[in-house]
């Protein structure tokens, strides 16, 4: 018996993102602190799982890669529902992954899709194959509004040493001339009392600079991109999008705690919440 589709009107006033990456069973990155930061943010959060890990503050125990047709089958149920406003694509792991994922994103060109290439988690685990790094550049940054990897994720992706402000604003153009429609280069790895993040799109070149915060954090880059996601979905411009997810992160940051045993603290999105949402809530 065939089942009637539901014409209901979606209620216009809640935006909806979409995250594409792994779940971390500690909590502290992937789909878990992706759909934080976006009830943090007011938007309403859809989900594609690549892979689940074993994983927490301490390190990455086991890896299960989700299969292809069920990773085909989320993106159908999403889309199919969901008027999805903004993505976020987080853990890929391996090069078929990453052209599912590109298969399941293709046809939504008008969608604004924000790459976060994980290629190693913050305990040092390995999260992608070798060769992930070209299948990225050949089958996601053609799709992607806005790519926005770490300096050593940055450095595999290009194949050079990132050991400078110039060398930043070098690699960022370079990866823009790789296929990227723009890039928000993450300087945490850099020595210094600052860090200093640069985005370069077409006509923007800016700088985001913040206080270095004292620790090791876990889930940073999930969280940032994620954000930038939420108010793309909500119809921020990207360079408007960057500035207020930095800003997010950084308070998200400063709230950090240690849930674990291990020596890593996770963001507190929920402190990080816009003054607004706040009263709102």
């Amino acid at each position: 018996m065939s089942q009637k589709r539901n014409t209901a009107p979606i209620e216009a006033r809640r935006r909806i993102a979409l995250t594409v990456a792994g779940s971390d069973s500690g909590g502290g990155a992937g789909i878990q602190t992706d759909l934080r930061t976006f009830a943090a943010l007011g938007v309403h959060g859809t989900s594609v799982i690549t892979a689940l890990t074993a994983q927490n503050t301490r390190g990455v125990g086991a890896i299960h890669l989700v299969p292809r047709a069920f990773v085909r089958a989320q993106f159908e149920a999403t889309f199919d529902d969901f008027a999805v406003g903004g993505a976020k694509v987080g853990m890929v792991a391996t090069p078929a992954l990453a052209r599912e994922i590109a298969r399941g994103l293709t046809p939504r060109h008008r969608l604004p899709v924000v790459l976060d290439p994980v290629l190693v988690a913050t305990t040092g685990a390995r999260l992608a194959r070798d060769d992930l790094a070209e299948a990225l550049l050949r089958h996601l940054f053609p799709i992607a509004r806005l790519v926005t990897p770490n300096l050593p994720e940055a450095e595999r992706l290009l194949r050079r040493r990132i050991r400078s402000d110039r060398d930043m604003l070098a690699a960022a153009n370079a990866l823009r001339d790789a296929g990227a429609h723009a890039v928000l280069l993450k300087g945490g790895h850099l020595a210094g009392p600052q860090v200093r993040d640069l985005l370069v799109a077409p006509g923007v070149e800016r700088w985001f600079p913040n206080p270095r915060l004292p620790g090791a954090f876990h889930g940073t880059g999930c969280t940032l991109s994620a954000a930038i996601a939420a108010h793309l979905a909500c119809g921020d411009d990207l360079e408007a999008a960057a500035c207020a997810a930095i800003a997010f992160v950084h308070r998200a940051l400063a709230a950090g705690y240690r849930p674990g045993r291990g020596r890593l603290r996770v963001l507190d999105t929920l402190a990080a919440r816009p003054a607004e949402r706040r009263r709102r809530d």
